[in-house]
């Protein structure tokens, strides 16, 4: 009785691994078929644009070029800006003056000067 439930058990363990290994055998064929199937697709891809790329080269072969390019460099000017009251206070404007001049301008040097009597200026 033993020897049956060994022998079926192995049997049963045969025939699963049997099975499972003609699974991995049927999953294999049909990736290759996928791969195979994509390959060809590229290459009738590839060859349908070389044929394209053959007409196209062809054609530029039979074109003559009527342009000439003439390269005479860059002319370049330089200005420095001089900066105006538009919307900045006239300290503002004496400061970016300067700046541009490419001095420090004295920061107690007001561009106005005090009025002389404080009480008349307001």
């Amino acid at each position: 009785m033993t020897l049956r439930l060994f022998a079926l058990a192995v049997g049963l363990a045969l025939a699963a691994g049997a099975g499972w290994f003609s699974r991995g055998w049927l999953e294999d064929a049909r990736r290759f078929t996928a791969l195979e199937a994509a390959q060809a697709a590229t290459a009738r891809a590839l060859a349908r644009e070389s044929v394209i790329a053959g007409v196209v080269e062809a054609r530029l072969a039979t074109l003559d070029a009527h342009q000439r390019v003439i390269d005479r460099g860059v002319i370049r000017e330089i200005q420095k800006p001089i900066y105006r009251r538009v919307c900045l206070e006239p300290d503002a404007v004496r400061l970016l003056n300067a700046a541009a001049a490419g001095r420090a301008p004295d920061s107690a040097d007001a561009a106005e000067p005090l009025p002389d009597d404080p009480a008349a200026a307001e």
